[in-house]
């Protein structure tokens, strides 16, 4: 027996000894026997490897965090940890934690989000903030706001992490996808992009219907293009930052440049974020004498070609 030892011992040392580090490595990656299951965890945008380690380790996420500090700088990836809010279900690993990590699993379910046609960018950030308690509805308004119009209205399933940056650059994106079939018809239209969503807006905002839409898109261009103001009540919802846009007497002279009954011509941007069915009406408008147009208390909407014609709907269909 000794001489089997003595004969076999310059083999037997080395694999004791990888055995050793093998199970050492191993418990030293595995998680805690404290691991708290169901516990969440915050990182916010621009937390350091060393903050993010030590909290996880404060919560008994991670035995060791001074491995998965290492994990990190091995990778190079040690700045691009994605934040967010992340749920710890059942005891996982370290390399397991250290990708979650890196790859945004977040562990919840996508958050699903649906902007309906006509939202503005106000509307839309107070629906962002309560659906991400990450996000504030006045840095989303401030994000937002300069790309009114081209934030495309739909149904969309989010990440649990998303930041306000990550919504809107969505968004924008899904504007663009949705409007690029229509690019050959906008350059034949005559009619810039931005003229085209402007006038969707306010379209959006005025009719219901697909029919209507087209009618009263061809009685804003009539307007236009005869240099008449548009007079279009909805704008005053947009200057108000109100849902409800029946103008009274001293709302008509408010001095902005949205206002359409004192300004021609379309107002300086969108008003809200048209649909795909508003911005085919303005694209392809019903061609039409009428210059007038209101919706009735009978939820109609009533058309005339003449100022007297429109005061004679007035008084059958709004008194």
């Amino acid at each position: 027996m000794v001489s089997f030892f003595k004969q076999h011992v310059s083999w037997f040392a080395p694999v004791v000894l990888v055995a050793f580090i093998g199970v050492g490595v191993l418990i030293a990656f595995a998680p805690p026997l404290a691991f708290p299951r169901g516990s969440v965890v915050t990182i916010t945008r621009g937390e350091s490897a060393p903050v993010i380690a030590a909290a996880l380790g404060e919560k008994k996420i991670i035995a060791h965090p001074v491995l998965l500090r290492a994990l990190f700088r091995l990778s190079g990836t040690s700045g691009s940890v994605q934040a967010g809010t992340y749920r710890f279900e059942t005891p996982q690993g370290l390399l397991t934690i250290a990708y979650r990590l890196l790859a945004g699993d977040y562990g919840f379910p996508p958050v699903r989000l649906t902007f309906v046609e006509g939202v503005t960018a106000r509307e839309a950030a107070l629906q962002a903030a309560d659906a991400f308690p990450s996000i504030s509805a006045d840095d989303f308004v401030i994000a937002a706001k300069p790309y009114e119009g081209y934030l495309f209205p739909d149904t969309y399933r989010f990440s649990p992490g998303s930041d306000t940056d990550s919504v809107v650059a969505t968004m924008r994106a899904n504007f663009n996808t949705k409007v690029a079939p229509l690019a050959p018809e906008i350059a034949a239209s005559g009619h810039s992009l931005s003229d085209i969503v402007i006038l969707a807006s306010l379209v959006e905002k005025e009719a219901r219907t697909s029919e209507s839409r087209r009618l009263v898109a061809g009685i804003l261009w009539n307007r236009l293009r005869l240099g008449m103001p548009l007079q279009v009540d909805a704008v005053f919802g947009y200057i108000f930052n109100r849902d409800t846009y029946s103008p009274s007497y001293a709302d008509l002279k408010v001095d902005s440049p949205y206002n359409t009954y004192t300004h021609t011509g379309l107002p300086p941007t969108p008003i809200d974020n048209p649909g795909l069915d508003a911005l085919d009406a303005a694209l392809h408008p019903t061609k039409t004498n009428y210059l007038y147009y209101l919706s009735g208390k009978d939820n109609q909407m009533h058309y005339a070609t003449t100022f007297a014609g429109h005061q004679m709907n007035q008084d059958r269909y709004l008194r």
